[in-house]
């Protein structure tokens, strides 16, 4: 049976898989993704680019640990006038965000990589096209004093699984690639290669 590692601490990456009936254990990889996304914005990196190099950065450090694993790596940013966001770190943050985004639409990129005996094997970048209402200040402050424990770790300030998709007009991709993972294709290559049972 192969070992699977989800290089990532988020709980629904790793539910998803777990419900999907996928043994896979999840792992935090310790990367700054900050300096990270940094430095790809400031040689001009394109933001799908951006998301597949943090999901390949995140397996690559804990395949190197674990050789004998298929390591799953993902991220996912936000892009929204050309511009690439990553969480926001408090609520008046969110609002900010939230603001700039009322009533005009913005993609979440999710990236996916699989490393196998510590090299890159495969990758698939998935990308969701999303346009929120034009909701009240009211309503989003709110929003956030109800919500913000739970989307603290979330891009965007909103969890369309929860009480953000009520902030939303329209959703136009693949709802798993909303979450941060795109498992119909990652589950197809892992049955393909013979990681699980196809």
């Amino acid at each position: 049976m192969t070992r699977l590692i989800l290089a990532s601490a988020s709980t629904i990456r790793h539910d998803l898989l777990r419900r999907a009936g996928i043994a896979v254990e999840a792992m935090a990889a310790r990367v700054d993704e900050e300096q990270i996304r940094a430095a790809l914005e400031a040689e001009g990196a394109k933001p799908r680019d951006v998301a597949d190099t943090l999901a390949e950065m995140k397996a690559r450090k804990l395949a190197e640990r674990h050789g004998d694993a298929v390591v799953i790596g993902c991220d996912q940013v936000l892009e929204f006038e050309g511009e690439v966001w990553g969480k926001a770190d408090s609520p008046d943050a969110a609002r900010a965000q939230l603001r700039r985004l009322r009533g005009k639409e913005h993609k979440l990129i999710s990236a996916v990589v699989l490393y196998e005996r510590e090299k890159p094997v495969w990758r698939h970048v998935g990308e969701v096209r999303l346009t929120m209402r034009p909701f009240t200040d009211d309503y989003l402050d709110e929003y956030l004093a109800r919500n913000w424990d739970e989307i603290r770790h979330c891009v965007g300030g909103y969890q369309l699984e929860g009480e953000g998709v009520r902030l939303m007009a329209r959703v136009e991709g693949d709802f798993f690639s909303v979450l941060g993972l795109p498992l119909v294709p990652l589950l197809t290559y892992l049955g393909q290669r013979g990681f699980i049972p196809a």
